[in-house]
């Protein structure tokens, strides 16, 4: 008898041990899951290499979880512990336990992205690269004109700038190529190298997208027509001036370089600066037009001749557009 109460006694404390065993799982299974003691949002760096204890310790620490022994008993027991993945994450309030692990096993990062303006010089995108914050590496490999489609491009916490680079070098090959393929006939272009050399001139020359059909179809006449470009931002970059368009002179325009498009007869030897897609695509299907000049009309776009008299009469009305807005 008394070894049948025993074993009685015995069982029914493996029951309550089982039945307390239950209830602490399913109070664990709940707990993960509700909202924890973050406030506001907050943004972390998972490092590379880091094990779910150091990942659940800087949690803790940021307030994403009250308990870090909770994430790393949920990853090891759902088995998530060994595909936490690095990077850049963003934790809104009140998330989960279960809801962390989750985003850093999906890779949920933070995205971010750095915008190449058009008409930008070699030496002003990398300043841009150089600075945009989370990228990692130096640039290495040199930057030339012409060479990268300015655009907005994503990237994540710790990209490689040299891979960055070498995405907009193959969205620009892209470009090119792909409107290259569908250019107009008869262009006075030879190859994709000199469409974006004068998609380059197009753009520094006009920041309107409505126009650039326009100036674009000015440079191919005369192209076809063998007269000079004489286009000012050529000018300027052969003289290391890109951008200082109001200081040209008399001398300047006469000055000797391989990209004075006033001395010089076609195209410079290569691009300005770095166009972007409308340029490239507006060089290579041009606006049908008879025009051979352009000279700005004081409302930030260009007044249109096909005659020499067309051209100096728009001459003479931006000098006394000038000159009014001198007297105010």
């Amino acid at each position: 008898m008394k070894w049948a109460r025993l074993i009685a006694v015995l069982g029914g404390l493996g029951l309550l041990a089982m039945a307390a065993s239950g209830a602490m799982y399913l109070w664990f299974a709940r707990a993960v899951e509700d909202p924890g003691p973050l406030q506001a949002s907050v943004t972390v760096i998972v490092a590379p290499g880091a094990g779910v204890s150091a990942i659940a310790r800087q949690m803790a620490v940021a307030g994403i979880v009250a308990r870090p022994w909770m994430l790393v008993l949920n990853a090891r027991r759902t088995g998530q512990d060994r595909s936490l993945k690095p990077g850049e994450y963003r934790f809104d309030p009140g998330i989960s336990v279960a809801a962390v692990i989750g985003k850093i096993v999906n890779h949920e990062v933070v995205v971010r992205f750095v915008t190449i303006p058009e008409g930008l010089v070699a030496s002003e995108i990398r300043e841009i690269i150089q600075g945009a914050e989370g990228l990692a590496g130096k640039l290495m490999s040199p930057i030339s004109d012409g060479e990268l489609l300015p655009e907005t491009y994503r990237y994540e916490w710790g990209d490689q700038r040299e891979d960055v680079v070498a995405r907009m070098r193959a969205a620009k090959a892209a470009a090119v190529s792909e409107l290259w393929a569908a250019r107009a006939p008869d262009l006075p272009l030879n190859s994709p190298e000199e469409a974006v050399v004068l998609a380059s001139i197009v753009e520094k020359e006009t920041g309107l997208v409505s126009e650039r059909a326009q100036v674009a179809a000015v440079f191919i006449n005369r192209l076809r027509r063998g007269m000079k470009l004489q286009s000012d931002p050529t000018v300027l970059y052969g003289l290391s001036r890109a951008g200082d368009r109001d200081g040209l002179t008399t001398a300047d325009l006469e000055h000797p370089t391989a990209f004075n498009t006033y001395v010089i007869p076609g195209l410079p030897p290569s691009p300005i600066c770095n166009p972007g897609r409308a340029a490239l695509a507006a060089v290579l299907n041009p606006a049908v037009s008879v025009d051979l000049y352009f000279v700005a009309d004081g409302t930030g776009g260009h007044a249109f001749a096909a005659t020499l008299s067309g051209h100096n009469r728009n001459v003479a009305r931006w000098r006394e557009f000038q000159r009014q807005n001198d007297l105010r």
